[in-house]
């Protein structure tokens, strides 16, 4: 609750978003979890609304959402008392998981979709691309993905530490346009507004750089979070690293989350780096590849470079080295010095899978391989040209 003794922060301008397709919403446990322990549908009621607003528009909305442990303690208070601090944390998620489930499914006619992810899910390449298909599967299916970090088996050297960061990967691994991080204050001020009566509200941040991160206070009010307004920064500077704007704004407050649905921000619009496309473009021509390469024949080489396609296993002649799937790795082609690079981008099978496949129709590689990652070898969204 607010400390009635706390000066009263000025008002947020009032802004208009870009349009987006795809966005992210991070909802912390100081917004879903009740004063007397567990979950309170009061906050959360709201965060659903504006959800449905824009699903209902035709856009997609992914959920990053805490308060299985606080859930968890309402269901067996005594549990934390009972054991080792990461176990009693581990086993208080496992109890509240459902709680939250329940808690998010209640506001939606469509079917909600637990996914719950781990730091080993999010750095290993192919369970990120799984990861991946099955966010955007789900998405295809018209359910509404509910993500968060999977306590019960994370262990805290290797934890993703706080569900902004989580939120910020998600974003990226989904390839959302915004990020929308509900918080219990309406922004980002200069100073923490509920100590500082000269704490002024920053609209928009074009770039974060030391002194906005200098600005940052700690945890918010309830307590109930593992991140403050800095992760909330640190998570927007990641996502602005994939060319993703982040949107800080309160979660408590109808009116803000009422004009959200009209893409009306009162809070705080952090920019990106650089755009999402210049972003992932940059990633896919930077990042180190395999030894080894997909070979293709001209008419693919062509296909690639003129159309823009994604590159099918009929235009592939072979495959070198041993690379898995998830690796980075070149697409080559004859050229009159010997092969040349024509394209480099992530590989949907592995080297071995690939000689099954070269030369054969994409509606074969299910009867071939036993299983199916799709129809192309390379997509286009994850391959960057190399060639005028």
């Amino acid at each position: 609750m607010t400390d009635p003794r706390a000066p009263i922060a000025p008002a947020f301008t009032e802004q208009s978003l870009p349009p987006w397709r795809r966005a992210v919403l991070k909802v912390g446990s100081s917004l879903l979890a009740a004063d007397g322990g567990g979950l309170s549908p009061r906050h959360a009621l709201g965060l659903a609304q504006f959800v449905s607003t824009h699903v209902g528009a035709g856009r997609e909305v992914v959920i990053v959402s805490s308060g299985a442990v606080a859930a968890g303690r309402a269901i067996l208070p005594r549990a934390a008392e009972q054991g080792a601090a990461m176990a009693a944390r581990q086993a208080l998620a496992a109890l509240g998981q459902a709680q939250l489930m329940a808690l998010w499914q209640r506001f939606f006619e469509r079917p909600v979709a637990q996914v719950l992810l781990t730091h080993d899910d999010l750095r290993n390449r192919r369970r990120y691309l799984n990861a991946r298909a099955t966010l955007n599967e789900l998405l295809r299916l018209g359910a509404l993905p509910v993500v968060n970090e999977n306590d019960t088996v994370s262990v805290d050297e290797l934890k993703l530490g706080d569900n902004d960061n989580l939120a910020a990967i998600v974003a990226a691994l989904v390839d959302a346009d915004a990020l929308f991080i509900a918080t219990d204050i309406d922004g980002l001020y200069s100073a923490d507004p509920r100590q500082n009566p000269n704490a002024e509200p920053i609209d928009e941040v074009a770039e974060l750089d030391a002194g906005v991160l200098a600005m940052a206070g700690g945890s918010g009010a309830s307590g109930m979070g593992t991140g403050g307004m800095r992760t909330k920064l640190e998570a927007a500077a990641k996502a602005g690293a994939a060319g993703i704007e982040t949107y800080l704004f309160n979660g408590r407050s109808g009116e803000v989350l009422r004009a959200l649905g009209h893409d009306r921000l009162r809070g705080t619009r952090l920019h990106p780096a650089r755009t999402r496309i210049a972003a992932r473009k940059y990633w896919l021509r930077h990042a180190p590849v395999e030894p080894g390469a997909i070979l293709v024949d001209a008419g693919a080489a062509r296909a690639l470079a003129d159309k823009g396609a994604s590159l099918l296993p009929g235009g592939v002649t072979h495959a070198q080295g041993e690379f898995r799937r998830g690796d980075m790795v070149e697409i080559r082609t004859p050229g009159e010095n010997g092969e040349q690079a024509v394209a480099r981008g992530v590989s949907q099978y592995s080297a071995q899978d690939i000689r099954r496949l070269a030369g054969r129709h994409s509606r074969d590689i299910e009867a071939i391989l036993g299983y199916n990652y799709g129809e192309n070898i390379v997509h286009r969204d994850d391959l960057v040209l190399l060639t005028a």
